[in-house]
């Protein structure tokens, strides 16, 4: 499952990023990384970005970004 088919309110660990070159550089940067938990916290009103809570921060991100980010439902599973 990727980031992309979430649903606000749903929690998740990251398992892999996939992508290349600036824009899989660029999601890691922003601390999405495999074991991470990553929780939806909301989303436009069409539906695009989303918005995530990791970290302790805040991150909007587009719907077509997060389909570069595998994910599994629930926190600290391991990949």
């Amino acid at each position: 499952m990727t980031l992309e088919q979430a649903k606000v309110g749903q929690t998740f660990t990251v398992l892999h990023v996939r992508g290349e070159g600036a824009l899989r550089r660029r999601l890691l940067d922003m601390g999405i990384l495999p074991g991470t938990a990553v929780t939806v916290t909301g989303a436009a009103p069409l539906g695009d970005p989303l918005e995530l809570t990791l970290r302790g921060y805040t991150l909007t991100l587009r719907r077509a970004d997060g389909g570069l980010v595998e994910v599994a439902e629930g926190r600290n599973r391991r990949w």
